[in-house]
């Protein structure tokens, strides 16, 4: 895979990185998603040290990241449960319906 030279400014600081990701405008989303990230916390904190505020911007977006994944596995939690249950409910209707047969005929 190529590799795509990405150039970060945000809190003083100017770098350029080389990424796997080809796609440019993804790229940008993800920095744009970034700067926004970062003036969030410091509008909300007050911070001016750009090392506080790139750590605290870190923890908040990955705290943000491990809700959405726990939502997740929750969600597919509940669906292996649904997905038991039908098939519970499936056999014994199956049982049933087998019994009639052989009580019937």
């Amino acid at each position: 895979m190529t590799k795509t030279n990405l150039r970060i400014e945000v809190l003083g600081t100017s770098l350029s990185i080389a990424v796997d990701e080809n796609s440019d405008e993804y790229l940008n989303r993800l920095l744009e998603c970034y700067q926004l990230a970062v003036e969030e916390t410091q509008n909300s904190t007050g911070l001016k040290d750009p090392l506080k505020v790139a750590i605290l911007t870190g923890f908040l977006a990955y705290d943000k990241y491990l809700n959405v994944c726990d939502r997740h596995a929750a969600e597919q939690e509940l669906i292996i449960h649904e997905e038991q249950e039908t098939e519970e409910i499936t056999r014994h209707l199956i049982e049933c319906m087998n019994e009639i047969l052989e009580n019937g005929a």
